[in-house]
Protein backbone atom coordinates (compact mmCIF):
# COMPACT_ATOMS: atom_id res chain seq x y z
CA UNK A 1 0.00 0.00 0.00
CA UNK A 2 1.20 3.54 -1.35
CA UNK A 3 0.31 6.08 1.60
CA UNK A 4 0.38 10.02 1.07
CA UNK A 5 1.50 11.71 4.42
CA UNK A 6 0.03 15.21 2.96
CA UNK A 7 -3.30 13.15 2.36
CA UNK A 8 -2.95 11.29 6.00
CA UNK A 9 -2.56 15.28 7.44
CA UNK A 10 -5.37 16.72 5.56
CA UNK A 11 -7.45 13.92 6.56
CA UNK A 12 -6.42 14.62 10.52
CA UNK A 13 -7.38 18.39 10.16
CA UNK A 14 -10.64 17.45 8.39
CA UNK A 15 -11.19 15.50 11.53
CA UNK A 16 -10.73 18.62 13.78
CA UNK A 17 -8.04 16.17 15.23
CA UNK A 18 -5.13 18.15 17.46
CA UNK A 19 -1.96 14.75 17.15
CA UNK A 20 -1.67 12.18 14.75
CA UNK A 21 0.98 9.42 16.18
CA UNK A 22 2.74 7.07 13.41
CA UNK A 23 4.35 3.75 15.08
CA UNK A 24 4.78 0.47 13.07
CA UNK A 25 2.07 -2.50 13.95
CA UNK A 26 -0.76 0.31 14.56
CA UNK A 27 -2.93 1.90 12.79
CA UNK A 28 -2.39 5.73 12.26
CA UNK A 29 -3.63 7.27 16.09
CA UNK A 30 -5.53 10.86 16.17
CA UNK A 31 -6.78 12.99 19.39
CA UNK A 32 -9.88 14.57 19.32
CA UNK A 33 -10.78 16.44 22.27
CA UNK A 34 -8.33 14.79 24.26
CA UNK A 35 -9.10 11.04 23.15
CA UNK A 36 -6.92 9.48 21.28
CA UNK A 37 -8.85 7.01 18.75
CA UNK A 38 -7.78 5.36 15.97
CA UNK A 39 -7.71 6.54 11.73
CA UNK A 40 -10.19 4.21 11.00
CA UNK A 41 -10.02 4.72 6.99
CA UNK A 42 -5.95 3.14 7.50
CA UNK A 43 -4.98 -0.02 8.50
CA UNK A 44 -2.51 -1.31 10.27
CA UNK A 45 1.20 0.28 9.23
CA UNK A 46 4.66 -1.72 8.79
CA UNK A 47 7.64 -0.30 9.94
CA UNK A 48 8.63 0.42 6.37
CA UNK A 49 5.24 2.66 5.84
CA UNK A 50 5.79 4.39 8.73
CA UNK A 51 9.63 5.63 7.45
CA UNK A 52 8.35 6.25 4.00
CA UNK A 53 5.37 8.69 6.02
CA UNK A 54 8.18 10.58 7.82
CA UNK A 55 10.57 10.83 4.91
CA UNK A 56 7.73 12.59 2.68
CA UNK A 57 7.81 14.93 5.98
CA UNK A 58 11.16 16.12 6.42
CA UNK A 59 13.89 16.95 4.44
CA UNK A 60 17.29 15.41 3.76
CA UNK A 61 19.50 17.04 6.45
CA UNK A 62 16.55 16.53 8.98
CA UNK A 63 16.44 12.81 8.17
CA UNK A 64 20.34 12.34 8.47
CA UNK A 65 19.69 13.91 12.15
CA UNK A 66 17.15 11.59 12.87
CA UNK A 67 19.15 8.62 11.44
CA UNK A 68 22.34 9.77 13.88
CA UNK A 69 20.88 10.57 16.56
CA UNK A 70 17.06 8.85 16.62
CA UNK A 71 15.59 12.02 17.66
CA UNK A 72 13.92 15.27 15.27
CA UNK A 73 11.90 18.16 16.23
CA UNK A 74 10.76 20.57 13.40
CA UNK A 75 8.11 22.13 11.76
CA UNK A 76 6.12 21.73 8.25
CA UNK A 77 3.46 24.15 6.94
CA UNK A 78 0.70 22.68 4.69
CA UNK A 79 -1.44 24.65 1.94
CA UNK A 80 -3.93 26.72 3.66
CA UNK A 81 -1.66 28.00 6.31
CA UNK A 82 -1.83 25.58 8.49
CA UNK A 83 1.55 24.25 10.26
CA UNK A 84 2.61 21.46 12.54
CA UNK A 85 5.19 20.47 14.71
CA UNK A 86 6.64 16.91 14.09
CA UNK A 87 8.91 14.83 17.01
CA UNK A 88 10.48 12.05 15.08
CA UNK A 89 11.89 9.00 17.26
CA UNK A 90 12.85 5.48 17.49
CA UNK A 91 11.13 3.18 19.20
CA UNK A 92 11.22 -0.69 19.14
CA UNK A 93 13.78 -0.43 16.76
CA UNK A 94 11.59 1.00 14.17
CA UNK A 95 11.02 4.84 13.61
CA UNK A 96 7.39 6.69 15.02
CA UNK A 97 6.50 10.05 14.94
CA UNK A 98 4.24 12.24 16.39
CA UNK A 99 2.63 15.45 15.05
CA UNK A 100 0.92 18.37 16.17
CA UNK A 101 -1.55 20.49 14.45
CA UNK A 102 -0.70 24.43 15.39
CA UNK A 103 -3.43 26.94 15.90
CA UNK A 104 -3.79 28.81 12.37
CA UNK A 105 -4.92 32.10 13.97
CA UNK A 106 -4.40 33.78 17.32
CA UNK A 107 -7.55 33.99 19.91
CA UNK A 108 -8.53 36.90 21.21
CA UNK A 109 -9.02 37.35 24.85
CA UNK A 110 -12.58 36.59 25.07
CA UNK A 111 -12.13 33.22 23.79
CA UNK A 112 -9.31 31.81 25.67
CA UNK A 113 -11.46 31.24 28.94
CA UNK A 114 -9.37 33.19 31.33
CA UNK A 115 -10.39 36.54 33.49
CA UNK A 116 -10.21 39.37 30.66
CA UNK A 117 -9.10 41.37 34.09
CA UNK A 118 -6.14 39.34 34.47
CA UNK A 119 -5.38 39.41 30.74
CA UNK A 120 -5.08 42.79 30.52
CA UNK A 121 -3.45 43.35 33.63
CA UNK A 122 -0.38 41.40 32.01
CA UNK A 123 -0.71 43.39 28.41
CA UNK A 124 -0.02 46.62 30.30
CA UNK A 125 3.06 45.02 32.51
CA UNK A 126 6.43 46.39 30.83
CA UNK A 127 8.77 44.46 33.21
CA UNK A 128 8.53 41.39 35.21
CA UNK A 129 8.41 37.58 34.65
CA UNK A 130 4.96 35.70 33.41
CA UNK A 131 4.79 32.02 33.64
CA UNK A 132 1.85 29.15 32.00
CA UNK A 133 2.38 26.18 33.37
CA UNK A 134 0.79 22.63 32.54
CA UNK A 135 0.91 19.56 31.33
CA UNK A 136 1.40 19.05 27.74
CA UNK A 137 -1.30 20.08 25.56
CA UNK A 138 -2.61 22.18 28.15
CA UNK A 139 -3.04 25.48 25.83
CA UNK A 140 0.18 26.98 27.01
CA UNK A 141 1.45 28.34 23.93
CA UNK A 142 -2.04 29.77 22.45
CA UNK A 143 -2.17 32.00 26.04
CA UNK A 144 1.14 32.88 25.22
CA UNK A 145 0.38 33.64 21.70
CA UNK A 146 -2.11 35.21 22.46
CA UNK A 147 -0.93 38.04 24.60
CA UNK A 148 2.03 38.64 22.53
CA UNK A 149 -0.68 39.42 19.33
CA UNK A 150 -2.20 41.59 21.47
CA UNK A 151 1.03 43.18 22.62
CA UNK A 152 2.00 43.27 18.35
CA UNK A 153 -1.52 44.92 18.00
CA UNK A 154 -0.80 47.98 20.51
CA UNK A 155 2.68 48.63 21.64
CA UNK A 156 5.78 50.08 19.64
CA UNK A 157 8.69 47.78 20.89
CA UNK A 158 10.75 44.81 20.01
CA UNK A 159 9.66 41.55 20.84
CA UNK A 160 11.98 38.40 20.66
CA UNK A 161 10.71 34.41 20.63
CA UNK A 162 13.15 31.85 21.52
CA UNK A 163 11.34 28.49 20.43
CA UNK A 164 11.75 24.90 19.92
CA UNK A 165 9.89 24.94 17.09
CA UNK A 166 8.30 28.52 16.30
CA UNK A 167 4.89 27.64 16.75
CA UNK A 168 2.99 30.80 15.92
CA UNK A 169 4.43 33.03 13.52
CA UNK A 170 3.99 36.14 14.43
CA UNK A 171 3.93 39.58 11.44
CA UNK A 172 5.64 42.68 12.60
CA UNK A 173 2.76 45.13 13.52
CA UNK A 174 2.93 48.18 15.52
CA UNK A 175 5.90 46.06 17.48
CA UNK A 176 8.97 44.46 15.72
CA UNK A 177 8.70 41.00 16.08
CA UNK A 178 11.99 38.66 15.51
CA UNK A 179 11.71 35.04 16.26
CA UNK A 180 14.24 32.35 17.17
CA UNK A 181 14.00 28.28 16.61
CA UNK A 182 16.60 25.89 18.53
CA UNK A 183 18.23 24.01 16.15
CA UNK A 184 18.01 26.14 13.22
CA UNK A 185 18.52 29.34 14.36
CA UNK A 186 20.37 28.79 17.62
CA UNK A 187 22.15 26.03 18.69
CA UNK A 188 19.90 26.25 22.57
CA UNK A 189 17.51 27.78 24.80
CA UNK A 190 20.31 29.27 26.92
CA UNK A 191 22.77 30.70 24.43
CA UNK A 192 20.12 32.48 22.62
CA UNK A 193 18.68 33.70 25.90
CA UNK A 194 22.37 35.07 26.70
CA UNK A 195 22.69 36.62 23.47
CA UNK A 196 19.32 37.95 23.56
CA UNK A 197 20.68 41.17 25.59
CA UNK A 198 22.21 42.50 22.93
CA UNK A 199 19.64 42.44 20.46
CA UNK A 200 17.97 45.24 22.33
CA UNK A 201 14.51 42.89 23.62
CA UNK A 202 11.68 44.71 25.18
CA UNK A 203 9.27 41.59 25.19
CA UNK A 204 10.99 37.84 25.78
CA UNK A 205 9.16 34.58 25.00
CA UNK A 206 10.82 31.78 26.23
CA UNK A 207 9.57 28.52 25.06
CA UNK A 208 10.45 26.33 28.33
CA UNK A 209 12.50 26.88 31.23
CA UNK A 210 13.54 23.51 31.07
CA UNK A 211 16.99 23.66 33.04
CA UNK A 212 18.84 25.96 35.51
CA UNK A 213 20.41 27.72 33.06
CA UNK A 214 17.34 28.57 31.13
CA UNK A 215 15.98 29.68 34.87
CA UNK A 216 18.81 31.89 35.73
CA UNK A 217 18.73 33.49 31.94
CA UNK A 218 14.98 34.52 32.40
CA UNK A 219 14.92 35.35 35.74
CA UNK A 220 18.03 37.96 35.00
CA UNK A 221 16.18 39.42 32.07
CA UNK A 222 12.66 39.71 33.99
CA UNK A 223 14.91 41.88 36.41
CA UNK A 224 16.56 44.02 34.02
CA UNK A 225 13.41 45.00 33.29
CA UNK A 226 12.46 43.12 30.23
CA UNK A 227 8.83 41.89 30.00
CA UNK A 228 9.71 37.93 29.84
CA UNK A 229 6.96 34.65 29.30
CA UNK A 230 7.82 31.31 29.64
CA UNK A 231 6.20 27.84 30.49
CA UNK A 232 6.95 24.83 32.51
CA UNK A 233 5.95 21.83 33.09
CA UNK A 234 4.13 22.54 36.91
CA UNK A 235 0.61 22.03 38.10
CA UNK A 236 -0.27 24.47 40.64
CA UNK A 237 1.51 28.20 41.31
CA UNK A 238 2.90 26.94 44.62
CA UNK A 239 4.61 23.72 42.61
CA UNK A 240 5.80 26.02 39.77
CA UNK A 241 7.64 28.02 42.47
CA UNK A 242 9.10 25.36 44.42
CA UNK A 243 10.15 23.88 41.06
CA UNK A 244 12.24 26.47 40.43
CA UNK A 245 13.74 27.53 43.54
CA UNK A 246 14.63 24.16 44.28
CA UNK A 247 16.52 23.54 40.78
CA UNK A 248 19.41 25.83 42.44
CA UNK A 249 21.88 24.80 44.69
CA UNK A 250 21.30 25.31 48.50
CA UNK A 251 23.33 27.85 48.53
CA UNK A 252 22.34 29.98 45.90
CA UNK A 253 18.28 29.23 46.66
CA UNK A 254 17.84 32.24 49.24
CA UNK A 255 19.16 34.71 47.25
CA UNK A 256 16.77 33.31 43.90
CA UNK A 257 13.87 33.54 46.69
CA UNK A 258 14.56 37.03 46.80
CA UNK A 259 15.30 37.60 42.74
CA UNK A 260 11.63 35.54 41.93
CA UNK A 261 9.81 37.78 44.81
CA UNK A 262 10.85 40.77 43.25
CA UNK A 263 10.51 39.48 39.51
CA UNK A 264 7.36 37.36 39.16
CA UNK A 265 4.20 39.02 37.96
CA UNK A 266 1.62 36.16 37.53
CA UNK A 267 1.81 32.40 37.61
CA UNK A 268 -0.93 30.45 35.26
CA UNK A 269 -1.43 26.86 36.28
CA UNK A 270 -3.32 25.31 33.37
CA UNK A 271 -5.84 22.25 32.05
CA UNK A 272 -7.87 21.49 29.13
CA UNK A 273 -10.35 19.09 30.04
CA UNK A 274 -12.77 17.55 28.04
CA UNK A 275 -16.47 17.56 27.63
CA UNK A 276 -18.82 15.07 29.11
CA UNK A 277 -20.48 14.51 25.38
CA UNK A 278 -16.83 14.81 23.76
CA UNK A 279 -17.33 17.79 21.43
CA UNK A 280 -14.83 20.44 22.96
CA UNK A 281 -12.98 21.48 26.38
CA UNK A 282 -12.85 23.81 28.50
CA UNK A 283 -10.06 25.58 30.16
CA UNK A 284 -9.60 25.48 33.70
CA UNK A 285 -7.03 27.83 35.25
CA UNK A 286 -5.22 28.39 39.33
CA UNK A 287 -3.87 32.08 38.77
CA UNK A 288 -1.50 33.25 41.12
CA UNK A 289 -1.30 37.15 40.99
CA UNK A 290 1.56 38.59 42.49
CA UNK A 291 0.57 41.06 45.04
CA UNK A 292 2.91 42.71 48.22
CA UNK A 293 2.16 39.57 50.22
CA UNK A 294 2.84 37.30 47.74
CA UNK A 295 6.52 38.88 46.98
CA UNK A 296 6.56 38.55 51.02
CA UNK A 297 5.69 34.78 50.95
CA UNK A 298 7.95 33.75 48.63
CA UNK A 299 11.16 35.92 49.65
CA UNK A 300 10.55 34.72 53.77
CA UNK A 301 9.52 30.61 52.27
CA UNK A 302 6.20 30.89 53.05
CA UNK A 303 4.86 29.46 49.72
CA UNK A 304 2.62 27.42 52.14
CA UNK A 305 0.30 30.24 52.63
CA UNK A 306 -0.06 31.11 48.48
CA UNK A 307 -2.96 28.99 48.52
CA UNK A 308 -4.85 31.18 50.66
CA UNK A 309 -4.10 34.38 49.08
CA UNK A 310 -5.56 33.00 45.66
CA UNK A 311 -8.32 31.93 47.51
CA UNK A 312 -8.99 35.01 49.25
CA UNK A 313 -8.66 37.48 46.14
CA UNK A 314 -11.10 36.72 43.88
CA UNK A 315 -12.25 40.14 42.90
CA UNK A 316 -8.36 40.38 41.61
CA UNK A 317 -8.93 37.39 39.19
CA UNK A 318 -6.99 34.91 41.59
CA UNK A 319 -8.38 31.43 41.82
CA UNK A 320 -7.50 28.02 42.58
CA UNK A 321 -7.55 25.07 40.39
CA UNK A 322 -10.86 23.80 42.54
CA UNK A 323 -12.63 27.11 42.24
CA UNK A 324 -11.86 27.52 38.42
CA UNK A 325 -13.41 23.40 38.29
CA UNK A 326 -16.53 25.14 40.68
CA UNK A 327 -16.72 27.86 38.15
CA UNK A 328 -17.18 25.18 34.85
CA UNK A 329 -19.80 23.49 36.92
CA UNK A 330 -21.65 26.21 37.55
CA UNK A 331 -21.48 27.22 34.16
CA UNK A 332 -23.08 23.36 32.74
CA UNK A 333 -19.48 22.59 30.94
CA UNK A 334 -18.47 19.88 32.98
CA UNK A 335 -20.30 17.75 35.95
CA UNK A 336 -19.09 17.65 39.38
CA UNK A 337 -18.04 13.42 38.43
CA UNK A 338 -15.36 15.20 35.68
CA UNK A 339 -14.13 18.38 37.58
CA UNK A 340 -13.36 15.83 40.31
CA UNK A 341 -11.45 13.78 38.49
CA UNK A 342 -9.12 16.82 37.25
CA UNK A 343 -8.72 18.25 40.66
CA UNK A 344 -4.98 18.48 42.31
CA UNK A 345 -7.03 18.57 46.11
CA UNK A 346 -9.59 16.01 46.02
CA UNK A 347 -10.28 16.10 49.60
CA UNK A 348 -11.17 19.79 49.14
CA UNK A 349 -13.15 19.80 46.50
CA UNK A 350 -15.83 17.22 47.61
CA UNK A 351 -15.86 18.76 51.27
CA UNK A 352 -16.58 22.34 49.21
CA UNK A 353 -19.16 20.52 46.81
CA UNK A 354 -21.08 18.38 49.29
Amino acid sequence: MSLNAHSLLREMIKSDASDLHLAADNPPMIRIHGQLLPMDSIPVLTAEEVEALIRQLVDDSEYDELTKTSELDSAISLDGGYRLRINAYRQQNTLAAALRLLPNRFFQFEELGLPIKVLESISRLHSGLILVTGATSSGKSTTIASIVNQLNSTRPCHIHTIEDPVEYRHISNKAFVTQREVGRDTVSFAEALRRSMREDPDVIVVGEMRDLETMSAALTLAETGHLTFATLHTSSAMQTISRIISSYPASQQAQTRVQLASTLQYVICQKLIPWDKGNGRSLAAEILAVTPAVRAMVREEKTHQIKTAMQTNYDMGMRTMNQSLQELIKQGKLTFQTAFQYSEDKKEFQAVNE
